[in-house]
C-alpha cells in the first residue's frame, strides 16, 4: 500500500507556553495529511460536497486513537505519513504518523466515514474505486 506524506512545519501558533507542540496541533498536521491524500486521488474536498461523486458528501471522523511518543518543538520540520489499511463500505481506516527525521513522534489509527445529509453512506463508485487503487499499490 502507498504512503502519502506531506512536510508540515512547527510555528508558533502549534505550541504551548513549554514551546512544545500542543497536542491538538498534531491533530490538524493529521487533518492535512488525509485531505491531501484526497486531493492527490484528485478528490477535493469542496467539490465533493458540490455533488462532483453524484451527491454532496463529505469525510468526517468517527474514531481516533493517538499514541503520542515524542514531543515536536518549535521550527521542526515534520512528515505527516498517510496510509490506508482498511476499506469498508462507507468507511476508511488509516494509518497516520507524525514523524522528524525517521522517528515517529505520534501515531493514529484513523476511522474517516462518508457522510451525505448528515448521515453515513456507502462510497460513491467512483470514490472507492480510487481508494481500492491506491490501496493496491506499492509501498512508495
Amino acid at each position: 500500500m502507498t504512503t502519502h506524506v506531506i512536510s508540515a512545519r512547527v510555528y508558533w501558533e502549534d505550541t504551548d507556553a513549554s514551546g512544545l507542540v500542543y497536542h491538538t496541533s498534531y491533530v490538524r498536521f493529521m487533518e492535512r495529511g488525509r485531505t491531501e491524500l484526497l486531493r492527490g486521488l484528485g478528490l477535493q474536498q469542496s467539490q465533493l460536497l458540490e455533488g462532483a461523486a453524484g451527491a454532496p458528501i463529505y469525510f468526517v471522523v468517527r474514531a481516533m486513537e493517538l499514541d503520542f511518543r515524542r514531543p515536536a518543538v518549535l521550527d521542526d520540520l515534520l512528515s505527516v505519513e498517510t496510509r490506508p489499511l482498511e476499506l469498508g463500505g462507507a468507511s476508511l481506516t488509516l494509518d497516520q504518523r507524525v514523524t522528524r527525521g525517521g522517528e515517529t513522534l505520534v501515531s493514529a489509527i484513523v476511522k474517516v466515514v462518508c457522510v451525505e445529509a448528515g448521515r453515513a453512506r456507502r462510497m460513491p463508485p467512483d470514490v472507492r474505486e480510487k481508494f481500492e487503487r491506491l490501496m493496491a499499490r506499492s509501498p512508495v
